[in-house]
């Protein structure tokens, strides 16, 4: 869209303008924010991984077994090199449960049991119940697919699909030794929103405008639902105008709550 692509001219210039007068540069991150990928169908996957390297930003991923367009799952054989050099690079990755499943419900009763439905793989759609151990299983293989196709062990950390948890789950995963992330409310990019009502240009005004030192952020690797995609409009400007704002991008490994949290689970 014309509007986006002048958006990011501005932005790249103004950033340019920023590092010839030394504004960007500093020793140490002063105003850090921590960017976050969620798995999706991987259309714009290659795109991402173009932009966080030209931009050198580091991000951490959190990767779920999802649908992609190309017929497999987020974590299959084809995407394994992909997510290989996100590696090499430096990039940090968490579970975000292998099935992509979702809580709905807690389970009365001692034993914590709750009402799940996976959106991804052989059971998608349907609800069952799980009991605390078929749960931390399913983020346990998440995290070790990933570890198997990257080589690198995944953060002790974890994000529910939706964000949609209940005080009882998040008791039960950090028993089995995942602490939980979520994003903060300006965190959220709106890249599932329907592009028909939040357009590209929206998102992105309203993430410079409302993005906070130390808000975690969240977006995707594709979104099915939304039909003017996000990333390739905003992305990089909005990467480029954060740092032109003096923010700078660290992984969750650096977050001040879970520093201590993943070196002890480590």
């Amino acid at each position: 869209m014309p509007g986006a692509k002048a958006a990011a001219a501005s932005f790249l210039l103004l950033a340019a303008g920023a590092l010839s007068t030394g504004a960007l540069a500093q020793g140490s991150c002063a105003k850090p924010i921590y960017l976050t990928f969620d798995t999706g169908h991987m259309g714009v996957a290659p795109l991402i991984a173009e932009v966080l390297k030209r931009q050198d930003v580091r991000v951490t991923f959190f990767a779920a077994a999802e649908p992609t367009q190309t017929g497999g799952d987020s974590l299959d054989s084809q995407w394994a090199p992909w997510w290989k050099v996100r590696a090499a690079e430096g990039h940090e990755f968490a579970s975000h449960t292998y099935d992509h499943a979702y809580w709905r419900g807690d389970i009365k009763g001692m034993a914590p049991r709750f009402r799940i439905q996976p959106s991804a793989g052989a059971f998608a759609g349907r609800q069952f119940t799980w009991d605390a151990e078929q749960y931390c299983a399913n983020i346990a293989k998440a995290s070790d697919r990933l570890q198997h196709i990257t080589g690198k062990k995944p953060l002790p950390l974890f994000r529910a699909p939706g964000g949609k948890t209940s005080p009882k789950l998040l008791a039960t995963a950090k028993a089995c030794g995942y602490e939980h992330v979520g994003w903060a409310p300006a965190g959220f990019l709106g890249d599932e929103l329907p592009s028909e009502k939040f357009s590209n240009e929206k998102l992105l005004q309203q993430a410079l405008e409302r993005i906070q030192p130390g808000d975690i952020l969240v977006a995707h690797l594709g979104i099915w639902s939304r039909k003017d995609p996000w990333a390739p409009a905003v992305l990089e400007p909005l990467i480029v105008g954060l740092k032109a704002k003096g923010f700078c991008f660290e992984t969750l490994r650096q977050h001040p709550a879970y520093r201590a949290w993943i070196a002890s689970h480590s």
